[in-house]
């Protein structure tokens, strides 16, 4: 099963919206005889990828998958049906599926006889699929997550701002590689206006659709000069402004080819994203806006990279206005994942 999550992020940045699927088949003898992934949204899935790769040896065999086979001819075949004609004996599932359109896959392996059995490493599936099952599991906003690159001392600039660069080479290669698995790429105004990001992934996985981009600006004051808004014809840029927000503002960004919504608050404005057929959000800062995500229990998960500099108490603090709460009640988050990138430290946590 973990071979079968590993091969699962191959699909990562171009399976979407479908979910990351790995399958591994084990003949009689115990031994690999196949394997398949997911790789690209409307072609094969991982099932009958596999099992073509161990054809005979399927016969009698064991398909372990870390998603429920899907029941539903979408762009694809269902998956069970090419499962029932391999002859395979038992199928091992991670997880079950939470779209009911392709649910159910499961009891009809059972029903023909198939020996099924589910939930082996389910929670490393959920949080490898924690984009995916959001979407069924939470209608009115995105899937939000935040990452930030932080001093040991949890500062995301030094004193006069700067933040480039805080982290090292591998841990920025890893943040291109995240970005391509996300529907949108957000920061504050304040931060677009200091670093002008181009926020585009730009890594080793080109995204089958690239990432929209999004500026949460009250005040809608973003130059006409930052790359954002000069490039808003060829990347789109959706900027969430306050309904107050000056209306010259307003027509310049739009002049430019950039998208205003307009939101009362950051609940309002992650509903609107959400409408506009955005699923899941990578925020990269700043401060000011992953403090009141936090505050407001918006943040799903948490990618942050640490890095072996100290900045100092007159630095940028990673997280403003973030209420203090009486240690023993605390929320408690779930660590995901711990990894070494280069001399940068990630740690991913959920919010669960």
């Amino acid at each position: 099963m973990i071979r079968a999550l590993d091969l699962a992020w191959r699909g990562w940045g171009r399976a979407h919206p479908n979910p990351l699927v790995g399958a591994v088949v084990l003949s009689r003898e115990g031994r690999l005889a196949g394997e398949g992934w997911h790789a690209e949204f409307g072609e094969r899935h991982a099932e009958p990828i596999a099992l073509e790769a161990a054809g005979e040896r399927a016969r009698g065999a064991t398909l372990v998958v870390t998603l429920e086979p899907c029941t539903h001819h979408g762009k694809q075949p269902p998956c069970t049906d090419a499962v029932l004609a391999s002859g395979v004996r038992r199928v091992v599932i991670a997880m079950p599926d939470p779209n009911p359109e392709a649910s159910g896959g499961a009891a009809k392996l059972a029903a023909a006889g198939t020996e099924v059995r589910i939930g082996l490493e389910r929670e490393t599936a959920e949080a490898q699929n924690a984009l995916f099952l959001h979407r069924f599991r939470e209608a009115t906003r995105p899937f939000v997550a935040l990452k930030l690159a932080t001093s040991l001392d949890g500062r995301i600039a030094d004193a006069a701002g700067q933040s480039r660069w805080i982290s090292g080479d591998q841990a920025r290669e890893h943040v291109h590689w995240l970005r391509a698995g996300f529907d949108a790429i957000g920061v504050g105004g304040r931060t677009a206006r200091q670093d002008d990001p181009q926020l585009t992934a730009r890594g080793v996985v080109e995204p089958r659709t690239p990432p929209r981009r999004i500026v949460f600006d009250t005040t809608a004051e973003l130059s006409s000069d930052l790359t954002l808004v000069r490039t808003a014809a060829e990347v789109e840029t959706i900027v969430v402004a306050s309904p107050d927000a000056p209306t010259a503002n307003l027509r310049r960004l739009e002049l430019a080819g950039v998208v205003v919504l307009r939101a009362a608050t950051l609940d309002e404005g992650l509903s609107r994203l959400r409408s506009a057929g955005i699923f899941s959000l990578l925020v990269e800062g700043g401060g000011r806006l992953a403090g009141a995500l936090l505050a407001r229990r918006l943040v799903d998960r948490f990618y942050w990279v640490q890095s072996p500099l100290w900045l100092g108490e007159r630095g940028v603090p990673a997280f403003a206005d973030v209420p203090s709460e009486p240690i023993a009640g605390v929320e408690r988050w779930t660590v995901v994942e711990r990894r070494a990138l280069g001399d940068d430290t990630l740690l991913v946590l959920d919010r669960r």
